[in-house]
C-alpha cells in the first residue's frame, strides 16, 4: 500500500502523541484513544490506522516490560502463563477486525469502563496491596478463559485493553497494580506481534507513520516504568482512575 503523505508539523502531532499514549498504556491504558484518531487525522484509513498503530504498542511494550523487568517488577513466569491464551485470543480478535465495523463494540466498552472506573474507586485496597505477592492467585482455568477474551479485544481494536487486563490482573490474579501494571505490559507485548502479522498480510499498516509513532510512544513507556515504580501504587491507581473515566467518556459519546 501507498504511505501517507505527512507535512513537518504532523510529524511532530505523530510523535507527541505517541509520548503522551506511550506513558498512558504504561501506567494504565487507552493511549491508542488518543493515537488512533491522530492516524486517522493525518489521512490514513480506519482499519490502516487500527493496523499501523499496532507497531508503536509492540515496541512500546517491548520497552516497558524492560523497565518493569530491570526494576524487579515483573514476573515472566506469570506473564508467559497468562499470555499463551492471550496470544490465541489476540489472533482471533485481529481477524474479526479486519471484517466488522467496531462502533457498537466501542459503546459497549464504555460502558464496561464507567462500571470499571468505581470498582476502582470505591475498592482502593485491591488495588494498592494486592492478594499474592508471587506468582498469579485465584482459579487457572477462569484465568485462561478471562485472558482469552482479553486477547480477542486487544487483537480486536486495542484501545481500552489495558483497562481489562489490569482488572483480570488485579481482581483475578490478586497481583498489585505497579506488578500487574508490568505483568500488562509483557503480556501487551506478547500478543502483539501476532495481531500486526494479521494486519500486514491484509495490507493495513502504514509503516512509515508507525515507525514515527514508536518514537515517542517508546518513550512515553520509559517514563511510565520510572514513574510507576518511583512512585509506587497510589500514584498508578490515581493515573488509572482518570484514564478509565476519560476513556469511558469518549467511547460512550464521541
Amino acid at each position: 500500500m501507498d504511505f501517507v503523505n505527512l507535512e513537518w508539523y504532523q510529524y511532530l502531532l505523530i510523535v507527541g502523541a505517541g509520548l503522551i499514549a506511550g506513558f498512558i498504556n504504561t501506567l494504565a491504558g487507552s493511549g491508542s484513544l488518543l493515537t488512533l484518531p491522530l492516524l486517522i487525522f493525518i489521512g490514513l484509513p480506519p482499519n490502516v490506522a487500527n493496523g499501523t498503530n499496532r507497531i508503536a504498542i509492540m515496541l512500546q511494550s517491548l520497552v516497558g516490560s524492560v523497565g518493569f523487568r530491570k526494576q524487579g517488577s515483573l514476573d515472566l513466569r506469570a506473564g508467559l502463563l497468562l499470555g499463551i491464551p492471550s496470544v490465541a485470543g489476540s489472533v482471533v480478535g485481529a481477524l474479526i477486525a479486519l471484517a466488522i465495523n467496531n462502533k457498537m463494540m466501542e459503546r459497549v466498552v464504555g460502558i464496561l469502563l464507567v462500571v470499571m472506573f468505581f470498582v476502582v474507586l470505591l475498592k482502593p485496597e485491591a488495588w494498592l496491596k494486592g492478594k499474592t505477592e508471587k506468582g498469579i492467585g485465584g482459579s487457572l482455568w477462569i484465568n485462561i478463559l478471562v485472558f482469552f477474551v482479553i486477547g480477542v479485544y486487544g487483537g480486536f481494536i486495542q484501545a481500552g485493553v489495558g483497562f481489562f487486563l489490569l482488572a483480570g490482573l488485579v481482581l483475578g490474579a490478586g497481583l498489585n497494580v505497579v506488578r500487574a501494571n508490568a505483568i500488562k505490559n509483557f503480556l501487551v507485548f506478547l500478543y502483539t506481534p501476532f495481531a500486526l502479522a494479521v494486519f500486514m498480510i491484509g495490507q493495513q499498516v502504514d509503516y512509515r507513520a508507525g515507525l514515527i509513532l514508536s518514537i515517542g510512544s517508546m518513550t512515553g513507556a520509559w517514563l511510565g516504568t520510572r514513574s510507576a515504580v518511583s512512585w509506587g501504587p497510589t500514584f498508578v491507581r490515581y493515573v488509572l482512575l482518570v484514564a478509565v473515566l476519560v476513556s469511558a467518556v469518549q467511547l460512550i459519546f464521541f
